[in-house]
């Protein structure tokens, strides 16, 4: 089992100026076939950029290079399109669902209450401007999942069907629907946190974070210190991270 960390989205702050990021996605090696965990920007956004990726043209620093483009970061490890046979979101943002239509035969895995809130057409928090439906107009096929029937480490979870051992994680607040992902590593676990906070960013002030994240940046921060063995990681990485972590066995 392989985990390759993909930054699928370059998107540097113009304060702090100090703060630049990639976006992660994760391809996942499994007995499935490939898993990609969100998709960053994807081609048609490159080429005809949607309102939201416009505003975040000017409000960031970004290179918006399409070889950044989950589709070409995966051709460039060797893969096809075609061999992602399954895409599980933390949440359903822009940056995180534009490249679903470059994977149109993948199998698309969402908490219940995300699909419901992007559904809905109903904006009910100012981060939900942040949803667009033209992602979804080849209309994938969905899996939805909303029953907590397990336990990881101290937090509720849903057991995702596949192996390696692998876990929704309810952390909602950014999103109405937002989750972690716990995948089972060959020396413990590797929790992607999504947007659930901002825990290597002492940059930031911890209002701002609570305000635009959700409230889990402090639990997640202790739990990152309490559990060393668990590699934990957000949506919004350091370039650095990038060049250290490119590979989880």
């Amino acid at each position: 089992m392989t985990i390759h960390l993909l930054n699928c989205f370059t998107c540097n702050a113009r304060w702090p100026s100090k703060l630049k990021t990639g976006m992660a996605c994760l391809l996942i090696e499994t007995d499935q076939g490939l898993i990609l965990v969100d998709t960053g920007l994807g081609l048609d956004d490159y080429s005809n950029p949607a309102w939201m990726t416009k505003l975040f043209q000017v409000i960031t620093i970004m290179p918006f290079d399409p070889n950044e483009a989950a589709v070409n970061r995966i051709k460039q490890l060797g893969y096809q399109p075609e061999d992602v046979k399954h895409i599980l979101l933390t949440h359903m943002h822009f940056d995180h669902i534009s490249g679903l239509p470059d994977f149109p035969h993948a199998k698309v895995h969402v908490h219940r209450r995300e699909y419901d809130a992007f559904t809905s057409g109903k904006i009910r928090q100012f981060t939900e401007f942040a949803y667009n439906p033209r992602y979804v107009a080849h209309r994938p096929d969905f899996s939805l999942y909303d029953q907590v029937d397990s336990k990881w480490y101290n937090f509720d979870a849903i057991c995702l069907p596949f192996e390696p051992e692998m876990y929704l994680i309810p952390l909602y607040g950014h999103s109405r629907g937002h989750c972690g992902i716990a995948i089972k590593t060959s020396d413990g676990w590797f929790f992607h946190a999504g947007d659930a906070g901002a825990v290597y960013n002492d940059e930031t002030p911890k209002w701002l974070i609570k305000l635009v994240l959700g409230p889990h940046d402090p639990t997640l921060r202790a739990f990152m210190k309490a559990h060393p063995e668990v590699l934990l990681t957000n949506s919004h990485m350091s370039p650095e991270f990038f060049v250290q972590h490119t590979t989880i066995r």
